[in-house]
């Protein structure tokens, strides 16, 4: 944890003086007072200032940041990273060239990044974090492409009368499937099998 001590005419100076030093927010730090200013002799002689230690608490996606860049330069990968703040979430973008050894296929080394990540996040804040690992917008194509892919199954569905059984994955991913074809009204969509192995069965209604 990153401590400063800073000194000011009273305590409130002294701590607006150490969150200038530190560049933060109030919020982000807890504050110690080391020792309240008092006026001396006569208000002259022997007179103190406050001193004040500020001590900056982690912040769960500023060290998950810092992980993925350890991961990647250990990688040599060259990435700039943007976060995002969504309702429920955190999405962390990295952006950069050759970041498909980084997404893997259909995205499984991404999850498996992206699963660390909220390890490390959820080990320095007091409260649960859930953050959502982008590459280069793949999240967005990769939704795009099983929604695709839930219209055509469900097109086969309806005319054979028979249920199509996907290839296995994530619960994220069979999230989208579900969610696409939920109003569809001649299909049904259910899971199974054990992770990670488990699929989406489209059937009939």
């Amino acid at each position: 944890m990153k401590k400063l001590v800073a000194i000011g005419k009273t305590v409130e100076a002294a701590v607006r003086s150490g969150l200038s030093q530190l560049g933060v927010e109030e919020n982000r730090v807890q504050v110690t007072i080391l020792e309240h200013p008092s006026r001396g002799l006569f208000g002259l002689i022997g007179s103190k200032d406050a001193k004040v230690e500020l001590s900056v608490k982690p912040d769960g996606v500023e060290e998950a940041i810092l992980f993925l860049r350890e991961v990647t330069g250990a990688m040599e990968l060259a990435v700039t990273v943007e976060r995002s703040e969504e309702a429920d979430h955190t999405t962390i973008n990295l952006a950069g060239e050759e970041l498909g050894i980084l997404i893997g296929r259909r995205g499984q080394t991404l999850d498996s990044l992206q699963y660390l990540t909220n390890i490390v996040a959820n080990r320095h804040s007091d409260k649960h974090l859930r953050i959502v690992l982008d590459a280069e917008n793949f999240r967005e194509r990769r939704k795009q492409t099983l929604e695709a892919l839930s219209e055509r199954m469900a097109s086969r569905v309806i005319r054979s009368k028979r249920e199509v059984v996907l290839e296995p994955m994530s619960s994220q991913e069979r999230k989208i499937i579900h969610s696409r074809l939920q109003s569809n009204p001649h299909v049904k969509t259910y899971s199974q099998g054990d992770e990670p192995n488990r699929s989406i069965v489209i059937a009939p209604k």
